[in-house]
């Protein structure tokens, strides 16, 4: 189901019916994945993501729990990601293909948590507050 553009930069996957889906969070970024049987294919935002990323280290960390488990090469992955920069969209991604992988098998459940692929990063940006220059700084103060 794998329908390649003219351009080598673009891969569109076609989600079957019988997919599992996982949303993931990160800052700003909210990524949704989704997981179908085939031969390890990735589509990021319909682009390769070595195109979409551009290292292949973000790659490796994004597709961390497929290789706990040793699924690498047995899913092709959707994702849909928008929002937040580069290192909070591989955190998303990350994020939502461990619960996709919970859709597939409960079983996984421990191997993800044991290596912190389920745990949701909650720290977003702080707000400004008025009377502050930004969220904490404050203008100098004079004594004297």
């Amino acid at each position: 189901m794998i329908k390649q553009d003219k351009k080598s930069n673009k891969e569109i996957l076609k989600v079957p019916s019988t997919s599992f889906y996982g949303t993931g969070k990160r800052k700003c970024a909210i990524a949704k994945v989704w997981l179908f049987e085939g031969t390890g294919k990735i589509s990021i935002n319909n682009l390769k993501p070595g195109y979409y990323f551009g290292s292949e280290l973000d790659i490796t960390d994004m597709i961390k729990p497929l290789e706990y488990l040793g699924l690498t090469k047995k899913y092709n992955i959707k994702i849909s990601v928008l929002g937040g920069g580069k290192a909070a969209q591989v955190d998303a991604c990350l994020l939502g293909i461990s619960r996709a992988l919970l859709d597939v098998d409960v079983q996984f459940r421990q191997t993800l948590k044991e290596n912190g692929c389920l745990t949701r990063d909650p720290r977003i940006k702080e707000r400004k507050k008025y009377g502050l220059r930004g969220a904490r700084k404050a203008p100098q103060y004079r004594k004297r």
